[in-house]
C-alpha cells in the first residue's frame, strides 16, 4: 500500500537494503519454519550475516566494523521483519549489546569484544530480567560481591535473548544491595566461566525461533576489569538507553503493521464471498481505511524519532510515545488484518497467522506500556504548567475586588497545583482567568 514517501533513506541505503532483501530471502526465509520448530537458529546464520556486512553495521573500523550511520540498521530490522523472520536475534546483539560495549567499554573491552561481534564469531546478550523484577530494573537481585581484584555473581535472569547462543552477556547486578537504583553495576560475563549455566529455552506463543533463556550464574568469578563502566552506575547507564530501545521496538511495529496490511490488500483483492471480492464489501474497506491512516501516521512519526535520535535529540518521552502507539496499533492491525483472513488467518502455515502470535510481546518487550504511560502526561503537566502563567493573565482590572497582582499569584498557585496533582476530574476555564475542577 502506498505511504507518505519516506525521506530519511539515502541511495547507499537503498542498495544496502535491496542486499539485505535478498540475504534475508535466500538464506532466512526458506528455513524459519524449520527454526521454529527447532526453537532456535544456527550459529551458521550469525556467521553467514557477518560475513555479509549485516551485524553492528555502526561500530567503527577500528574494531572491525564499517563505520555507517544508524540507518543501516534500520534497514537490517526492517527487512527481517517485512519477511516474518522474527528468529535471528540480530536486533538485541546489534542494537543493544554493541551499543553498550561502545558506549561504555574500555579500550580493551572494544577490541576484545567488537571485532567478534561483527563477523558473528562472538553472540553477545543482555542480562536485566529476573523472575521478580522486569520493568522495575532496580528491584534486581543478582548479586556481585567484590573479592579482591575479582567479583563472585550469584543470581538468575529470565526470559534472555539469545540466551542459549550467546558467547557473554551484559549482566545487571546489584554490587550494593541497600543502595537501590545506586546500586546496580554492569559487568561483561563469558558464558564458558565456571558457575555459568544456561536454563529451559523457554516455549512462547510466538517468536518461536528465537532462543529466548533462563541463565543462572553459581559462584561466577570475574576480573574486575569485566565491569562495564564504573561501579554503582550501571542504572544510569541502561537509562541512558532507553531511547534507542523503545525506537527500535517503534521501527518493528511500524514496519509489521505496514506488512500485514499489503498481506491483507493482496488477499482481499484476489478472494471472493458472495460472487464478488472481499476487498469490495464496505467493511472491509473501512477496515483498512482505518488501519491505513493510523499505519501512516505511525511510519511519519517513527521516521521522525528515528531522525532526532542521530540528531542527538530523540528525548525518552518522545521515544516511548512512539513505542506505545506504534505496539499497540501492531496488535490491532494483526488481530483486524487476520479476521479478514478469516479460517485461514489461523493456519500457521499462513504469514498473518506467525505475525498474529509474534505480535503480542510489543507490549511487553522493551518496557511494559503500563509503565511507560506515566511519564507522557508527567512531561504534559510540567510543559503545560511552564506556560500557564502567562496563558491565564487575563484577570479582571485592578478596581474588582482585591488587587491585579493577588489575583495573578492565585492563579499561579492554583494552576501549579493542579499540574502537581494530577486530578482526573475535567477543568473548566472561570471568570478571572483560573482553572477550576468541574464538581
Amino acid at each position: 500500500m502506498s505511504m507518505i514517501e519516506r525521506t530519511i533513506f539515502r541511495e547507499e541505503h537503498h542498495i544496502f537494503r535491496e542486499s539485505v532483501r535478498r540475504f534475508v530471502d535466500r538464506e532466512i526465509v526458506p528455513f524459519h519454519a524449520q527454526w521454529e520448530k527447532d526453537g532456535i537458529v544456527p550459529r551458521e546464520l550469525w556467521l553467514k550475516a557477518g560475513a555479509e556486512g549485516l551485524l553492528c553495521c555502526t561500530v567503527p573500523e577500528e574494531y572491525g566494523g564499517m563505520g555507517l550511520d544508524y540507518l543501516f540498521d534500520v534497514v537490517v530490522f526492517e527487512e527481517l521483519w517485512r519477511s516474518g523472520a522474527s528468529g535471528p536475534g540480530f536486533l538485541i546483539h546489534t542494537d543493544l549489546v554493541a551499543t553498550y560495549l561502545l558506549s561504555f567499554g574500555t579500550e580493551a573491552q572494544k577490541r576484545q569484544w567488537l571485532p567478534k561481534m561483527v563477523s558473528g564469531e562472538a553472540i553477545g546478550s543482555l542480562g536485566m530480567t529476573e523472575p521478580h523484577a522486569g520493568s522495575d530494573l532496580k528491584a534486581i537481585r543478582t548479586r556481585a560481591v567484590r573479592d579482591g581484584d575479582d567479583f563472585v555473581i550469584n543470581g538468575q535472569k529470565v526470559f534472555i535473548s539469545n540466551g542459549q547462543l550467546c558467547d557473554f552477556v551484559v549482566l545487571a547486578t546489584k554490587t550494593d544491595g541497600s543502595a537501590g537504583a545506586k546500586g546496580v553495576t554492569l559487568f561483561i560475563v563469558e558464558s564458558n566461566r565456571p558457575g555459568f549455566q544456561r536454563g529451559r529455552n523457554l516455549e512462547k506463543i510466538g517468536m518461536k525461533a528465537q532462543d529466548t533463556s533462563e541463565l543462572f550464574f553459581e559462584n561466577i568469578r570475574i576480573p574486575a576489569t569485566n565491569m562495564l563502566g564504573q561501579e554503582g552506575k550501571g542504572f544510569a547507564l541502561m537509562m541512558t538507553k532507553l531511547s534507542q530501545e523503545r525506537l527500535a521496538q517503534a521501527v518493528r511495529s511500524a514496519t509489521v503493521t505496514e506488512t500485514v496490511l499489503d498481506w491483507t490488500v493482496e488477499y482481499t483483492s484476489d478472494r471472493s464471498v458472495f460472487g464478488q471480492k472481499l476487498a469490495n464489501f464496505q467493511n472491509t474497506q473501512f477496515k483498512l481505511a482505518d488501519l491505513k491512516t493510523k499505519a501512516t501516521v505511525a511510519r511519519v512519526f517513527t521516521d521522525r524519532c528515528i531522525s532526532l535520535f542521530m540528531e542527538g535529540k530523540l528525548d525518552p518521552v518522545d521515544a516511548a510515545m512512539a513505542k506505545m502507539f506504534t505496539s499497540e496499533l501492531h496488535c490491532e492491525a494483526v488481530d483486524e488484518c487476520l479476521q479478514l483472513f478469516g479460517g485461514w488467518g489461523y493456519m500457521t502455515e499462513y504469514p498473518i497467522a506467525r505475525a498474529y502470535v509474534d505480535a503480542r510481546i510489543v507490549k511487553i518487550a522493551g518496557g511494559s506500556i503500563e509503565i511507560m504511560k506515566p511519564s507522557s502526561p508527567a512531561r504534559c503537566s510540567r510543559n503545560v504548567a511552564s506556560h500557564w502563567p502567562r496563558a491565564v493573565d487575563c484577570t479582571p482590572p485592578a478596581d474588582a475586588k482585591g488587587s491585579r497582582q493577588d489575583k495573578i499569584d492565585k492563579n499561579n498557585t492554583d494552576d501549579q497545583s493542579v499540574a502537581n496533582q494530577g486530578s482526573s476530574k475535567p477543568l473548566a476555564f472561570a471568570p478571572g482567568g483560573i482553572y477550576r475542577h468541574v464538581p
